[in-house]
């Protein structure tokens, strides 16, 4: 198997790993346990970061891909990709921007953008790997 191959499994494992990650950070500031809270989000932020060198990867090595399906199923395919691929562009400096507010302790202002930051990282994460389940699992099972 090639690294072109494997590259699609892997991407979307580290989304969902994000996912989980950005869950347990949420929960963990949530009871107060900010040190917790600061390990969950740093290794979800480590997740995102290797999912975008994979991805970024996997272009280089294929370029993008069409979706296979056609009427319904592409529709819906093309609305998840289009609100994903349009809040993963907004993602990336909100979240960049709500980590330089924690390194500042500026927590007042960390906490007012993260509950801006946490749902779109959150559905940009979760999106990728239903993006990724429709291309590469769902129509081609229905061709």
């Amino acid at each position: 198997m090639t690294l072109a191959a494997v590259l699609p499994s892997v991407n979307a494992a580290l989304n969902a790993t994000s996912a989980v990650l950005l869950l347990a950070g949420f929960l963990a500031i949530r009871r107060g346990a900010w040190k917790v809270h600061r390990a969950f989000m740093l290794a979800a932020c480590t997740s995102s970061v290797l999912f975008l060198a994979g991805y970024f990867t996997r272009i280089a090595l294929t370029g993008t891909h069409r979706f296979p399906g056609s009427g319904g199923l592409k529709a819906l395919y093309l609305a998840v990709l289009l609100s994903h691929t349009v809040l993963a562009a907004a993602a990336a400096p909100l979240v960049l921007r709500t980590l330089f507010l924690a390194a500042k302790a500026r927590f007042p202002d960390h906490r007012r953008i993260a509950r801006a930051t946490f749902p779109v990282w959150m559905y940009v994460s979760v999106t990728g790997v239903v993006v990724y389940v429709m291309l590469y699992h769902l129509a081609p099972a229905i061709r």
